[in-house]
């Protein structure tokens, strides 16, 4: 596995520090986005499950940070937990069945959560559920996010429009946001772990990733004073959908 903490070129140091540079540039302007964009950049040049190691570090330093910035985190839990428990049952099954896979297949895969994930971004898809479908609808929902998060190291779909269409106050989805975003790296991380993957190489260059994702971040909350954030999500989005068309292509054929 290439690891930024020694053992890759400097080419390939340079590349991830700029991927997570950016991933982090995005989160700070729009509150979301840093494992999708490094997930997805780095996949042009690495298998997602690569990718997704060198993202457990920043991944979950800045969820935690998002999720204790809100003040509501108890009621919270105590709503999504058949959904948080469901992620975990899901990553960790699908990480016993993604286990030694073909990486053309996951590559395939990523793309397609990432054209999936754009589309609904672009389209500004909204759901609604039936009165009463959220107590066996949240663990569904979970266990859906945990295998595709195992499959493509993406914690977004379905999660993200899930939670939308909670109905909460903005302050309480980006914390609900980042509750499901933190169990999910914790269960990925395991996931990782049980596959024998999660090694001090890799907990190395994913330490050092942190170190970029935090200065985008601080960078990115600059932009949003300077630029639409509306207009910059627009943009994230059709990056996304046009990065996602050439991984699933690249891994189907």
């Amino acid at each position: 596995m290439f690891n930024i903490s020694g053992t890759g070129t400097m080419a390939g140091f340079m590349v991830v520090m700029a991927t997570f540079l950016l991933a982090g540039l995005v989160k700070g302007v729009i509150g979301l986005g840093l494992p999708t964009v490094a997930v997805a950049l780095l996949g042009l040049v690495m298998t997602p499950m690569e990718a997704a190691a060198l993202l457990v570090v920043p991944s979950l330093v800045t969820n935690v940070w998002q999720l204790a910035a809100g003040t509501n985190l108890k009621r919270l839990m105590h709503r999504l937990w058949p959904m948080m428990a469901g992620i975990c049952i899901g990553t960790m099954l699908g990480a016993a069945l993604w286990s030694g896979s073909d990486a053309r297949h996951a590559t395939a895969a990523l793309g397609v959560a990432l054209i999936l994930y754009a589309l609904s971004g672009l389209l500004s898809i909204r759901l609604s559920f039936p009165a009463g479908s959220e107590p066996w609808l949240s663990p569904t929902v979970g266990a859906a996010t945990g295998a595709v998060t195992a499959a493509t190291g993406v914690f977004v779909m379905p999660a993200v429009p899930y939670l939308q269409a909670l109905g909460f106050s903005r302050e309480d989805l980006i914390q609900a946001m980042g509750l499901a975003f933190t169990t999910s790296t914790v269960a990925l991380a395991a996931g990782f772990a049980y596959q024998g993957s999660l090694h001090s190489g890799t907990a190395g260059g994913s330490l050092l990733a942190l170190l970029p994702a935090l200065a985008g971040m601080h960078i990115g909350q600059w932009v949003r004073t300077v630029v639409r954030p509306e207009t910059f999500r627009k943009c994230f989005f059709a990056g996304l959908l046009a990065i996602g068309m050439h991984l699933a292509l690249k891994g189907l054929f």
